[in-house]
């Protein structure tokens, strides 16, 4: 052991301080009854008493000597330990002398015995821990100091006991009288530890005994005010008695901080010098555009304008944001887009330059631009591109956008303002169409498909007609044709054979691209099955503007009641409503696109005979227009399709109800 260490040892003085009892529990603190349990009833008795400073307080007693074979219990209340793992118990009481008292057998005691249980919560009953030593853990037979007499003043008894280890959350204490005349005057529940100290500038808390008498409990130190812990953890030992030990490690000045002149303590770095660091180093002037007016400076502030990134070390000079790209070149290709720029002229002093690409898209009124969706996509990525190249794709079609390109360093977070960009407006040339989104098979026949199809998402333009390409499964050699609305009947076809079938549009621009591949297959010669578009169509027509109750939709589907009265208008008619509805889809049918509301009408309903209509019930009138409205029925399940018709709003520009 070399004599630095031996003089570093004796420098590690620990001021004397005694112990510290903290109490858990303490009967003197009782304003009104303890009501303990006691077993059996006629054992222990509480009564109010005095103290041996005269002060009131509630006490227990018993003296059942002339009663042979004693064994009388009384047990506290539930008792938190709150984390200690040793408690001592201070007790204070009265015993009478057994040979002041005449008259009694050979049976009388002047001892009790301290009994302790231990329980996760207050759960004892009357009955409930049993009433004997198992489970009751004995701490010892109490014997007093002194006994009194009848002639004699009370001589009061004060004993201390501990027992640990505790493990769960509480416990009980039980006082056994076996036949003595004795007074309880005084329980106090207590636990000790070792009080706040501090030793080598460290300050170490107040902390509780462990759970044996000899046992050593390490507690953590915290160095003081201006310091920090190096070498070994920062450590000192309580012993069993509430008794600090030699401490372990060392404590050095922290940033901002340096040794004073005697090594004794650490004080405040000057202004306009700081230290970034701890240890024994010492102050040094502040680095490029920053500067400090403090005492204890650990960094030096950046001045106006300047900044550090969160990853720059606090001794690095401070840096400022970049200027705006340069020379941005854009290129339109229909809907695609590529940009290219130059670095800033001003990088801010910094090497992690990226830059970042937002997209905006301009409506054609005065209203700002607003950000693009996420369906544009921006290559490599629209953030933090290192690359001064991008190309845009799935712009609209004859859209005006801007865009900026802004330039970032690791310090533009820091700026208060926006990033430096500049600024490049475009306008998107014609394109194609998206492709159709689904294709439907309303009917077929054995050498027939009657087809339907939603308009494309993005038209990107009007749809000048649609080309519908169809092969038998399994054959390379495919035919087209083509179809002014989104309906098509494709004819010429052979019997029961299933058909791939593709739909694509077209606009000035060119044919977009076909839709996903669907089978449909013809019926057999002997088969003509009936498929309608829909059972149930609800048309609704809108309200009119200025003040009029305007036409609310009333659409009539067409019944067709034997399968040889259809005729070929059928087909008419559902590849017309085909343009409107997709399966499972009520359709809203303008009547403004008209130029008379009975077109609408007449253009989406089919007539029913008079005969095959009932009026169920009025469902409601106008308090306006005094129109009333119906709910209509066919007459027979029978004779018409189950189909409800609802006339939600009359109007006298529509035709009357029995002219349907």
């Amino acid at each position: 052991m070399t004599m630095d260490y031996l003089l570093w040892m004796c420098s590690l003085i620990v001021p004397v301080v005694l112990a510290v009892e903290e109490t858990l529990m303490d009967s003197r603190w009782a304003t009104t009854e303890l009501a303990w349990t006691t077993f059996p009833e006629s054992g222990w008795e509480e009564v109010s008493g005095y103290d041996d400073s005269m002060s009131p307080i509630r006490t227990y007693q018993v003296c059942n000597v002339r009663q042979p074979n004693q064994n009388n219990w009384l047990r506290t209340d539930f008792i938190p330990r709150r984390g200690v793992l040793r408690v001592y118990v201070e007790l204070k009481f009265s015993v009478r002398d057994c040979a002041s008292i005449p008259n009694i057998p050979g049976s009388c005691k002047e001892t009790f015995n301290l009994f302790y249980y231990e329980s996760e919560g207050d759960t004892a009953t009357d009955t409930s821990p049993l009433w004997r030593e198992n489970p009751y853990v004995k701490v010892d037979t109490i014997a007093p100091d002194e006994s009194f007499s009848l002639l004699e003043a009370g001589r009061i008894n004060t004993k201390v006991r501990s027992f640990g280890p505790l493990s769960k959350q509480g416990f009980y204490l039980a006082f056994q009288d076996l036949g003595a005349c004795m007074s309880l005057i005084s329980v106090r529940v207590f636990f000790k530890k070792c009080s706040t100290t501090i030793a080598n500038f460290a300050v170490f808390p107040e902390t509780a005994t462990g759970a044996e008498a000899t046992s050593l409990v390490i507690a953590p130190g915290a160095c003081v005010t201006n310091a920090m812990e190096v070498s070994v953890p920062l450590k000192l030992y309580c012993n069993g008695d509430g008794e600090w030990m030699v401490p372990v490690g060392s404590c050095t000045c922290v940033a901002g901080f340096e040794p004073s002149s005697d090594g004794t303590q650490c004080q405040a770095c000057f202004p306009g010098t700081f230290k970034s660091k701890f240890g024994e180093g010492n102050c040094t002037p502040c680095p490029a555009n920053s500067r400090t007016s403090a005492r204890g400076a650990s960094i030096c502030p950046c001045q106006n304008g300047f900044y550090r990134a969160d990853s720059d070390p606090p001794d690095s000079t401070c840096t400022t944001i970049p200027s705006a790209p340069r020379n941005v070149i854009s290129s339109v290709n229909e809907t695609s887009l590529s940009l290219e720029w130059e670095e800033p002229e001003d990088t801010g002093g910094r090497s992690d330059l990226v830059y970042n690409v937002v997209c905006k898209k301009c409506l054609r009124d005065r209203s700002p631009c607003t950000r693009c969706d996420d369906n544009v996509d921006i290559a490599p990525r629209r953030l933090g591109l290192r690359l001064r190249k991008v190309v845009v794709r799935n712009l609209q079609a004859h859209t005006r956008y801007s865009f900026e390109v802004q330039a970032v360093n690791g310090v533009s977070g820091k700026n208060p303002t926006s990033p430096s960009y500049s600024t490049v407006n475009i306008t998107t040339n014609q394109a194609a169409p998206s492709a159709v989104p689904t294709v439907h098979l309303m009917r077929s026949t054995s050498d027939t498909l009657s087809l339907s199809w939603l308009p494309p998402e993005k038209p990107n333009g009007v749809i000048l007609d649609y080309e519908i390409r169809y092969h038998e499964r399994g054959q390379a050699m495919s035919h087209t044709v083509t179809a002014q609305h989104s309906s098509a009947k494709v004819e010429g076809l052979r019997a029961a054979t299933p058909y791939v079938v593709q739909v694509r549009a077209r606009t000035v621009a060119g044919y977009g691209r076909y839709s996903n591949p669907m089978d449909f297959s013809t019926t057999t010669l002997h088969s003509d099955p009936q498929k309608s578009v829909q059972d149930q169509l609800p048309l609704i027509v809108g309200s009119a503007s200025a003040g009029l109750v305007v036409i609310v939709a009333l659409v009539v589907i067409a019944v067709v009641c034997l399968k040889k009265q259809r005729s070929g208008s059928e087909l008419e008619y559902t590849e017309k409503l085909q343009q409107y509805i997709s399966p499972g889809v009520k359709v809203y049918i303008d009547p403004f696109t008209y130029e008379d509301p009975n077109d609408a009408v007449h253009e989406f309903a089919k007539e029913i005979d008079i005969s095959c209509v009932k009026i169920e019930e009025v469902i409601g009138a106008d308090t306006k227009c005094k129109t009333p409205k119906f709910l209509l029925a066919p007459l027979s399940p029978s004779t018409a399709p189950r189909l409800h018709t609802r006339m939600l709003r009359a109007t006298p520009s529509l035709p009357n109800i029995h002219d349907l």
